[in-house]
């Protein structure tokens, strides 16, 4: 039978601007001697990715707008705040004291653009001041710590790079999938048979995200220090793909 095997990565330091993200992950792997396999993936919270690429922003740096000024008073945010999470949005979907959803630069729908405040840390005292916006390109992060990976292991290695978002129609936040380098984020099934020959029509899986939510729930949310995870058994071939390939057009969204 086939397993899927997800591994907490316990060895990661507390990542800093700067930080090369393949070898800390690379040398944290041997420490549990854990060897990399052709088709192995890791999964990585965008939050080490952010840290690692500078996007850590201190309120105190921000000057808000007429705009987020105005938003500020109808929801109740601080305007430094909403002006940081507008210079991150394409489009307000909704904005209220209990929710603010956007259209993030990247094109997925989220709340606050991403932006996060929990287990954000500078060198300065002032903690409450600092907030972690999301990697400009994780696409793109997650090809160079794949790649790099690749380098000094001779193996082929998925990386995905994955966020907590909400549900529209359910509680709790789930795992999700914002960048990714040889993982597929769809997995086409149309025209494959189920078990009476029928022919599958319109089933596309989104398989990157059902990894992403499975990793995370060996991540946690809190203080568990599990910012990476090693998973091999994945049940698709790896593949070239984009977080582009996953985000439905406007037109056919459902929602809006």
């Amino acid at each position: 039978m086939s397993s899927l095997i997800i591994t907490q990565i316990k060895k990661i330091p507390l990542i800093k601007e700067g930080d090369k993200l393949s070898h800390i992950i690379y040398h944290a792997l041997l420490a549990q001697n854990i060897h990399l396999e052709d088709g192995d993936i890791l999964g990585v919270t965008s939050k080490i990715v952010s840290k690692a690429e500078g996007w850590l922003v201190n309120l105190k740096t921000i000057t808000p707008s007429a705009k987020a000024k105005r938003l500020s008073k109808r929801i109740g945010r601080d305007p430094r705040l909403v002006e940081l999470i507008l210079s991150e949005t394409r489009e307000i979907i909704r904005a209220t004291k209990n929710a603010f959803i956007v259209e993030h630069n990247l094109g997925f729908i989220c709340a606050n653009a991403g932006i996060d405040h929990s287990n954000v840390q500078s060198g300065s005292s002032e903690s409450d001041d600092w907030y972690l916006l999301l990697p400009k390109n994780p696409d793109h992060s997650a090809q160079i710590i794949s790649e790099e990976l690749n380098l000094l292991t001779q193996k082929c290695v998925g990386v995905i790079v994955i966020d907590s978002h909400g549900r529209p129609w359910r509680l709790g936040i789930v795992g999700t999938v914002i960048g990714t380098s040889l993982v597929p984020t769809l997995v086409d099934l149309r025209g494959k048979e189920d078990i009476f020959g029928y022919k599958l029509r319109i089933t596309m899986v989104g398989a990157a995200d059902e990894l992403a939510a499975s990793a995370s729930l060996m991540m946690g949310q809190a203080n568990e220090r599990v910012p990476v995870v090693h998973i091999r058994g994945f049940p698709y071939p790896l593949a070239q793909s984009s977080i582009k390939d996953v985000l439905r057009p406007k037109k056919m969204d459902l929602f809006r």
